[in-house]
């Protein structure tokens, strides 16, 4: 910085200055100094502005490894939001969802001296351990809870609980989205494709279909859980469509995520059930290229790129010693042609 400086005809601190963005630096001044970081091939010495500073410019994540939309869509949001913010992200997959596991990689971003953890944590497991953990940074849970067990809004303050902070798509509102356009269309009897119960969003979607349906009067079936994959749809597609064809099966069905309902509509059209004549399908995620399955699917469309803004917002807030309190984003139905009105009954 001092040879920048000394190039520059200016001093050590209008070099700090414009390398933090200081609005009080002239046009004329800003464009010299950076001509002589051009010149130069300078570049900020992270770690040693952490010691100045106390503050990383870095966040951790954790994350369950999983490849499945909603995960990887929320890391892929919270990582372009922290650099939207000049932050970076130092990322650690936890394959194991115990305790002992979580805070092993808790202590390991302690150890980095990040300024904040985003945990996704679409498992009952992965949010206990969370709690049970005393970070001195913000924690952020992206969770679908009411709040995570032990923690209250907090003052953003470091050492307890209270730093902890959950931020989740509402799911349950997503799933009545989903029924309630179902019920609308004229359909009584909706099934429920839910996925695994371990999983918070899963749950979350089984509850707001059942509320969905009590709201009008109407007594759910049993869902018929599955794991979130394609294959697990074409299973329940295949007894389905069976009982569609014998005159005994549901007239629509809520699938719990995109995959299920595309396995779903490979099933139905084996057996020759037409979709949306005979059964309408709902999904949820409105996974790329749901619009081009066949037929188009109608979803619940999650706002990752809001909830990245917003995990990342409420991080800041943390750090500036502000008070952040729960926050639920609400996602959006996307009618396409999987859904219409059921056929009237033959004369």
């Amino acid at each position: 910085m001092a040879d920048v400086a000394a190039i520059a005809g200016v001093s050590h601190q209008t070099v700090s200055r414009v390398l933090n963005e200081h609005p009080s630096v002239r046009d004329e001044t800003r464009d010299r100094v950076l001509a002589a970081i051009d010149e130069l091939g300078y570049r900020r010495n992270s770690a040693a502005r952490a010691l100045v500073t106390s503050r990383s410019v870095t966040w951790g994540v954790v994350t369950t490894g999983s490849a499945l939309f909603g995960p990887t869509s929320t890391l892929i949001a919270v990582e372009e939001a922290a650099r939207d913010q000049g932050y970076y992200v130092s990322v650690a997959t936890l394959r194991s969802y115990d305790t002992a596991s979580m805070h092993q990689v808790l202590e390991h971003f302690m150890d980095q001296g990040v300024d904040g953890v985003v945990v996704i944590a679409p498992h009952d497991e992965v949010a206990a351990a969370v709690e049970s953990f005393r970070a001195p940074v913000p924690v952020v849970v992206v969770a679908a809870l009411d709040e995570v067990p032990g923690s209250s809004p907090g003052d953003g303050s470091g050492g307890s609980a209270s730093s902890i902070m959950s931020l989740a798509v509402d799911q349950r509102a997503g799933a009545r989205l989903a029924t309630e356009h179902l019920l609308a269309l004229g359909h009584h009897d909706v099934l429920h494709v839910a996925g695994p119960q371990d999983w918070l969003d899963a749950r979350e979607r089984a509850a707001g279909w059942r509320e969905a349906l009590a709201a009008r009067g109407l007594e759910p079936a049993v869902p018929r859980v599955r794991s979130w994959s394609a294959a697990d749809g074409y299973a329940a597609g295949r007894d389905l469509a069976e009982a569609v064809v014998a005159g005994e099966g549901p007239t629509a069905v809520f699938a719990g995520n995109d995959q299920l309902a595309l396995g779903l509509l490979r099933a139905l059209w084996e057996r020759g059930v037409r979709v949306p004549d005979d059964v309408s399908v709902v999904g949820f995620d409105d996974v790329d290229g749901a619009a081009y399955f066949v037929p188009p699917l109608t979803t619940v469309r999650q706002p990752f790129a809001d909830l990245g803004a917003r995990a990342v917002a409420m991080l800041l807030s943390a750090l500036r010693g502000e008070a952040v309190p729960r926050q639920r984003i609400e996602p959006e139905l996307v009618v396409r042609s999987s859904t219409a009105p059921p056929a009237s009954p033959a004369a």
